[in-house]
């Protein structure tokens, strides 16, 4: 067992409070944090801390002894690397409207990039690496987030309640033909307006939202979710876009999962993420970075459906989130007692190289031959050797949060 010193990413959509106070650092911090990366991505590794405080690169100690770290059978597995990136995210801003790749096209798009010499860190680069990026986020706080299209009855309803005048031929397009292709004809031809049709059709939409924001209708939280967005992003097709998916509120301990092909916006709240370790991300709007619409469209999935809110199932006491990503598995551990007294002991499962984050109170976290004392803010890296670990949690209120691959389930 090792502890970890984690990269904290200042993106400009982050939060100056959220991720402060988990590390105990001041707050508000100087500038907006937005994720704290616990893993061995190659663009910002997590670093082992030994005893003596030396600070050693996990990514580096993979590749000097993946066996070790990893066991032999993930090691073969996953070609030596971990395969999940653990993230703790802070939004105080919307993040772009993004899918990412499956697997297959993932491959396939990092091959043509790299035979069109288009070097890795281009701004248009849109395949860093050869992987698909399904995700999974747990909400900290109450969680919003557009995430895939919607049933086509209730986008069509709610357009119909907006009922903005430049937009209803569009609106047309999907009544003509209500499925996954309607869909597609309708999100390509918003996409793909002219900023002389957006400069008009994106005020006419603020000034409808603002209408059914203010009514008793059922639409009134989509109405002020565009409102906000179209302020932050005036004349983005995004905004547009966003009034096709699905807007979801998680509450504290709820999780989404986002396979390959989900349109999705993160909106505000914190959580804690858990990714295939890629960064292969298409852009869609709500964004000043590269926007590639043709190769967005051909991994998107146009399939309206209601996106199921994952609470998870019970584990040895772990609550756990099932997914079909093989890379990764989340497991979440809550304090049960009401008293000053710890709780019992809690089996770690044995699942290979894993990671434990601590996100309220204190655990303290034991093998037969060492035992760790774990703060909020601070996580541990289980190599594939270290066994038969147990967990403590010392305090009412307290929550640790359990990575590993998704392999022994």
């Amino acid at each position: 067992m090792e502890l970890l010193d984690n990269p904290v990413r200042p993106y400009a959509w982050g939060s100056r409070t959220v991720i402060a106070e988990l590390r105990g650092a001041p707050s508000p911090s100087p500038h907006p944090e937005a994720e704290m990366w616990l893993g061995a991505h190659p663009g910002d590794s997590s670093h082992l801390v030994g005893a003596d405080g030396a600070r050693t690169s996990l990514l580096d100690a993979l590749r000097a002894d993946p066996e070790t770290l990893l066991g032999s059978d993930r090691a073969a597995k996953w070609s030596g690397g971990l395969p999940y990136l653990l993230k703790v995210l802070a939004a105080d801003e919307p993040l772009s409207l993004q899918a990412h790749p499956s697997s297959a096209q993932a491959a396939e798009g990092f091959a043509r990039e790299n035979a069109a010499h288009i070097p890795i860190d281009a701004p248009t680069r849109n395949y860093r690496d050869a992987s698909h990026k399904p995700e999974l986020i747990c909400a900290l706080t109450e969680f919003h987030a557009l995430v895939g299209f919607r049933e086509i009855p209730q986008t069509l309803a709610l357009l119909h309640a907006l009922d903005v005048a430049e937009l209803a031929p569009h609106v047309a397009l999907l009544e003509a033909q209500p499925d996954a292709a309607g869909l597609r004809a309708l999100f390509t031809t918003w996409i793909t307006l002219p900023q002389s049709v957006l400069d008009r059709a994106v005020p006419a939409l603020q000034t409808a939202c603002v209408r059914l924001a203010q009514g008793a209708g059922e639409f009134g939280r989509e109405a002020r979710m565009a409102l906000e967005l179209s302020e932050r992003y005036p004349g983005d097709a995004g905004v547009l876009a966003a009034l096709l998916l699905n807007l979801a509120v998680l509450a504290p301990g709820e999780a989404l999962y986002l396979p390959a092909g989900n349109l999705h916006a993160y909106l505000s709240g914190a959580g804690v993420e858990l990714m295939a370790n890629s960064d292969n991300v298409l852009r869609g709007g709500l964004t000043s970075k590269h926007v590639d619409v043709a190769e967005l469209l051909r991994v998107l999935d146009f399939t309206p459906r209601t996106p199921p809110v994952l609470r998870g199932v019970d584990d040895g006491g772990w609550v756990r989130y099932d997914t079909d990503a093989a890379e990764f598995l989340l497991r979440r551990l809550d304090s049960r007692h009401e008293d000053d007294g710890a709780d019992a002991a809690v089996a770690v499962p044995d699942s290979g190289p894993r990671i434990l984050l601590c996100t309220r109170g204190s655990a303290l976290v034991g093998t037969a031959g060492e035992q760790r004392k774990l703060a909020r803010g601070q996580a541990l890296w289980l190599a594939a050797a270290d066994r038969d670990v147990t967990v403590v949690l010392q305090e009412p209120d307290s929550q640790v949060f359990l990575a590993s691959d998704g392999l022994d389930v």
